[in-house]
C-alpha cells in the first residue's frame, strides 16, 4: 500500500491557489478539468516532495460545504515556523494558533480546512510576537 494524496473540495480555486502556493508554498504538480463531470482537479506538493500530494476539488457547480472541521487537519513540517507564519501573514492569513511555543501553529485555508504547521527538529526558542499571541477562532 502507498500514499497517494488527500483530496479537499474547494469553493474558489484561484482564492484556494494563492492561499495553498503563494502563502503556504506548495506547488502544482497537475491539474485536470474535466468538462463532462464540471470539475477541476488540481495537485499539490511541498517543493521537492511529489509523494506527499493534496488534491483540490473544485466543482463548477456553486455548492455550499459545512463541517470542514470535520476533516480534522492537514500537518506540514516546515523549516522556520516563525518564517512560515510571517509568510503566511503576509498574504492575510490569520494564525489561529500561534507558534508561542516555538513548535506547532494552525491555519485555515478560504474553505476552512484546518492546516497545521510543525517546526522540523526541535523547538524554536520562543519568541516576540508569537510568544504574546492569543489564539484566535478555532483550530
Amino acid at each position: 500500500m502507498r500514499y497517494l494524496h488527500t483530496m479537499v473540495r474547494v469553493t474558489d480555486i484561484d482564492a484556494s491557489l494563492r492561499f495553498y502556493c503563494e502563502a503556504l508554498g506548495l506547488e502544482v504538480i497537475r491539474k485536470r478539468d474535466v468538462p463532462a463531470g464540471r470539475f477541476t482537479l488540481v495537485f499539490l506538493a511541498p517543493p521537492g516532495q511529489p509523494d506527499a500530494q493534496v488534491e483540490l476539488t473544485h466543482n463548477w457547480d456553486p455548492e455550499a460545504y459545512t463541517g470542514g472541521r470535520n476533516f480534522g487537519h492537514l500537518a506540514y513540517e516546515v523549516d522556520d515556523i516563525y518564517a512560515a507564519c510571517r509568510r503566511l501573514q503576509e498574504h492575510g492569513v490569520t494564525i489561529n494558533r500561534p507558534p508561542r511555543d516555538g513548535r506547532m501553529a494552525f491555519v485555515r485555508s478560504p474553505d476552512n480546512i484546518s492546516i497545521e504547521l510543525l517546526q522540523s527538529g526541535n523547538a524554536l526558542a520562543p519568541a516576540e510576537p508569537w510568544a504574546s499571541m492569543p489564539n484566535v477562532g478555532q483550530w
